[in-house]
């Protein structure tokens, strides 16, 4: 990876933002850059967890397989998101499974340099905090969106969100339409009907089965 790559990759991070550029630039030298196709796994579960993931470009669904063997979505991460701090703390291996939903490039830090990092730089183990206690509230607020937000207004903000991500007005959704469901608390005939709703409204085209081209951005914002 370029240095100025992995400083770019470094600065997307919560974790390492506001820091001085010389703490910065060390945890650069730090970072391994992966490239992972779609579908390829960055990890699975019940491997040993080794390095923090940061997601530098693209998309990555987070599952568990439940007791009954079904695939929950956790989360999906995006740019500039992270995964495996916490494991980095116990050693433990890996409870879920990152999948790539598009082409992604990632940048990772070994569990050994991550904690080395935190005893030397105050700031980063401040902002590890801080960067843990967001995506609490992260959490609550996804939680409490589902009950005040409606179905159409989630859908909305994701398909402008994920074509902000790929940087296309035309893409196939990354999340199959039950994942979608399970992630916007709702049910995949909810999501059919509401895109078809998009559609006539002239907000989005739909193609295919799962390609959708953003016609009106700001219509969509504007969905309640």
């Amino acid at each position: 990876m370029a240095h100025h790559d992995a400083v770019a990759c470094v600065q997307l991070v919560p974790i390492f933002q506001k820091l001085d550029s010389a703490t910065t630039q060390a945890i650069a030298d730090l970072v391994q850059e992966r490239t992972f196709k779609k579908g390829d796994y960055l990890f699975m579960a019940g491997d040993d967890a080794q390095s923090l993931i940061i997601v530098a470009q693209g998309q990555v669904k987070v599952t568990q397989t439940t007791a009954s063997g079904r695939e929950q979505l956790i989360r999906v991460l995006s740019t500039g998101d992270f995964d495996g701090e916490a494991v980095l703390f116990t050693g433990s291996g890996r409870e879920t499974s990152a999948q790539a939903m598009v082409d992604t490039q990632a940048c990772m830090i070994s569990r050994t340099a991550f904690q080395q990092l935190l005893q030397a730089s105050q700031s980063v183990a401040l902002n590890m905090l801080n960067a843990l206690g967001t995506r609490v509230a992260a959490l609550e607020s996804q939680a409490a969106a589902t009950l005040t937000t409606s179905v159409g207004e989630r859908l909305a903000n994701y398909l402008v969100d994920t074509s902000s991500e790929l940087g296309e007005t035309t893409f196939k959704l990354p999340l199959a339409k039950k994942d979608l469901a399970a992630y916007l608390g709702t049910s995949p005939e909810t999501i059919s009907r509401k895109l078809t709703q998009f559609s006539n409204q002239h907000l989005i085209s739909q193609s295919g089965r799962s390609t959708v081209e953003i016609l009106d951005t700001d219509g969509l914002m504007l969905i309640e």
